[in-house]
């Protein structure tokens, strides 16, 4: 999205009904029902043996930290395996809910790991890594939040960030897009969370507003799911993708995981709508397009791609259910889950499935698919672009 079609959202978002696919139970129930954020997760963390950060600190960026759990669990294993490095943090994510959910998550950390600095913006994600809008319009507009953290307990750290609320009111607020629906901000923010005790340690870290772009470079970026699934490939880098490449350091992994239909979940989709196929972009495509557009011509080709091959590329993750439930009779509320999973990850909007659920053929679809796998499972793909170190 360029910053005038920013711009022209905003304008008209106040007329423009919310259409996000991406709805609050849809989002919330596939989270709680399947293992998709775990084996996400467990995918980065691959990652983590393969980054070489430099001092003062390993640097890490979320292109769209969801509900906080696959960025907690990273941190997790970041901590496992680095214990005394001291970690930087700059989470994207739009949505307030979401927001809330991520710095729930941040006290068990903040307390396991002290020297670390943590920070959420809600800004486009070519404006995200740097902190800093595009548009002149906004970049004297900017919300800085700086919160210290008193004491040294997870408990003493979720009483303050429970009570940021009134923050993310004012910080967080979102228009719709009239060209596609999607939320964009009102108002650009930058909220900073580090313990008050490590102030001193980590100021050299301690992001402070600057009035232009923060020269950061990130050892390791995590983009799951990040753009709508029926994208362009030349859509996906130019806005998403090859900005998060360029944010890296010498060395460092941009981590890419979409989804890839080629599943059970997609064959619920086909009963229903025998010729969709939302899945336009697999990473081959996608490769061959960032190679373009950030290699060009190049005899000295500053990015390379690891994940070609289908051994290190695929994997799967499943919906929970209870093995009686998957080999006998299923229950309707594990048929509702299944759906709800497949219609997510196939992301179908909601004006689409309305007359589906009217109709009520849908429960037999999934569950009969459900039946002959013995349970609902799905594949992902995931690649990685390396920023060569010379």
């Amino acid at each position: 999205m360029t910053d005038i079609e920013a711009g022209e959202d905003r304008a008209a978002a106040k007329s423009e009904p919310f259409r996000f696919f991406d709805n609050r139970e849809k989002y919330l129930l596939f989270v709680m029902t399947t293992s998709e954020k775990a084996e996400v997760a467990a995918r980065i963390g691959r990652e983590i043996t393969l980054i070489a950060p430099r001092p003062p600190a390993l640097r890490m960026f979320d292109a769209g930290t969801g509900n906080g759990m696959v960025l907690s669990a990273v941190l997790r294993e970041m901590h496992r395996r680095l214990p005394t490095v001291p970690f930087f943090v700059v989470g994207k994510e739009v949505s307030m809910e979401d927001t809330r959910l991520t710095l729930a998550t941040l006290p068990d950390r903040l307390a396991e790991h002290p020297q670390s600095v943590v920070v959420l913006t809600n800004m486009f994600y070519a404006e995200a890594p740097a902190l800093f809008p595009r548009s002149a319009e906004f970049q004297d507009k900017v919300k800085w939040i700086d919160v210290p953290l008193e004491g040294n307990t997870s408990h003493e750290f979720f009483q303050q960030i429970h009570e940021l609320d009134d923050y993310l009111t004012q910080g967080w607020q979102t228009a719709s897009s009239k060209k596609t629906g999607n939320p964009v901000y009102v108002t650009p923010s930058v909220m900073v969370l580090y313990r008050k005790d490590q102030a001193f340690a980590l100021d050299d870290l301690i992001p402070r507003p600057t009035g232009g772009p923060q020269p950061f470079e990130y050892d390791l970026v995590l983009a799951a799911q990040p753009y709508r699934s029926r994208t362009s490939a030349d859509t996906k880098v130019k806005n998403v993708l090859a900005p998060l490449a360029r944010a890296l350091a010498p060395s460092g992994r941009l981590v890419v995981v979409q989804s890839t239909g080629h599943d059970p979940g997609m064959e619920i989709i086909r009963k229903i709508w025998p010729t969709e196929d939302p899945f336009a972009t697999p990473r081959n495509k996608l490769i061959t397009e960032l190679d373009a557009q950030l290699n060009g011509d190049s005899t000295a080709p500053k990015y390379g791609f690891e994940g070609t091959s289908d051994a290190a590329s695929l994997f799967t993750y499943h919906l929970h259910a209870m093995p009686n439930e998957v080999s006998n009779r299923i229950s309707t509320s594990t048929t509702l889950a299944a759906w709800n999973a497949a219609v997510y990850v196939a992301q179908i909007e909601d004006e689409r499935t309305a007359d589906v659920l009217m109709e009520g053929k849908y429960l037999d679809a999934t569950a009969d698919v459900v039946l002959k796998h013995g349970g609902l499972w799905f594949q992902d793909e995931s690649f990685v672009v390396v920023r060569h170190a010379s």
